[in-house]
């Protein structure tokens, strides 16, 4: 494997009205992300991510059965096969955050993950699951309506780039499922995210560097941009961007525009790190029985 990868991350605005039917978000939101991808690997990206739930809007701004017609099957959807088509043709390795449907009525937030040869290699189920209302027009993150809680544990993908592990939104604040990525092999953790202004923004910028640190791998951080109708909660703020295992911003995008974000991991660096900061080694895991406790 290569030491040095270039990463690409897709950071975008949804352009279709909520109250349009779910198709047309689907159709104008893949349609938009597939020339993304192309802008991405033909900027040399080899690992490309989109934002969570890529193909519509944050729709988990209102508790709505229609919502429900956007999940498929994972892998066995239209759009993983779609866009398996695209990682073959442009030899690059995609990560596809969708909405997953498994038999009658039972849907997670997924991501897919593409080997660059247009393998399907396996998918991550979004672990931690919010419920919090925002502002005061009864909007918020009310996902619980949505997903069930992840069931596939931690996974590391062998890509053909790198050993790529996900954490999706929430998953963030908790630093259990960081650190299990790590003990897993992960080189670089990719949290792809739908957050707005006014909630945890304070955060955006210090969880998930803390993680890379903690863990001495690359984090990946994607958000989308812009308001959307008809909710309106708050701004989705952007910023996407890539931190090294030492905390350093490798490269921040925009707060409001549709961008391509692509910049270099450096797996020398892991490696540098890891052997200065030997936390892997210093670790107690003996001592850590209380953690999973159940609280009374």
């Amino acid at each position: 494997m290569v030491n040095k990868v270039k990463i690409g991350l897709i950071q975008a605005k949804n352009d279709v009205h909520g109250y349009e039917p779910v198709q047309v978000h689907k159709e104008k939101a893949i349609e938009k992300h597939i020339a993304l991808v192309r802008e991405a690997a033909a900027k040399g990206a080899q690992i490309i991510c989109l934002q969570e739930i890529f193909y519509g809007p944050y729709f988990c701004a209102e508790q709505n059965t229609k919502w429900y017609e956007a999940a498929e099957e994972v892998p066995g959807g239209p759009t993983v096969q779609q866009f398996s088509d695209l990682a073959r043709e442009l030899g690059t390795v995609i990560i596809l955050p969708v909405y997953e449907r498994v038999g009658i009525g039972t849907y997670y937030n997924t991501a897919a993950v593409i080997d660059a040869d247009g393998t399907y290699l396996g998918k991550y189920r979004k672990q931690h699951i919010p419920h919090v209302g925002v502002g005061s027009e009864g909007c918020g993150f009310w996902e619980k309506y949505y997903f069930k809680p992840g069931n596939l544990g931690y996974p590391v993908f062998e890509t053909a780039f790198a050993k790529v592990g996900v954490y999706i939104c929430y998953d963030r604040h908790f630093p259990e499922g960081a650190r299990l990525l790590g003990l897993a092999g992960a080189e670089i953790v990719f949290n792809p995210s739908a957050t707005v202004a006014g909630l945890s923004e304070y955060l955006w910028k210090l969880e998930q560097p803390a993680h890379a640190v903690a863990n001495g791998y690359y984090v990946a951080a994607i958000n989308r941009v812009g308001m959307e109708a008809p909710w309106n909660m708050g701004e989705f703020y952007g910023q996407s961007y890539l931190v090294d295992p030492r905390g350093q911003f490798v490269a921040v995008g925009s707060r409001d525009q549709d961008e391509v974000i692509v910049a270099d991991m450096d797996k020398n660096m892991i490696h540098e790190v890891r052997d200065t900061w030997q936390f892997y080694r210093d670790r107690r895991p003996e001592t850590y029985d209380d953690m999973v406790k159940l609280l009374p």
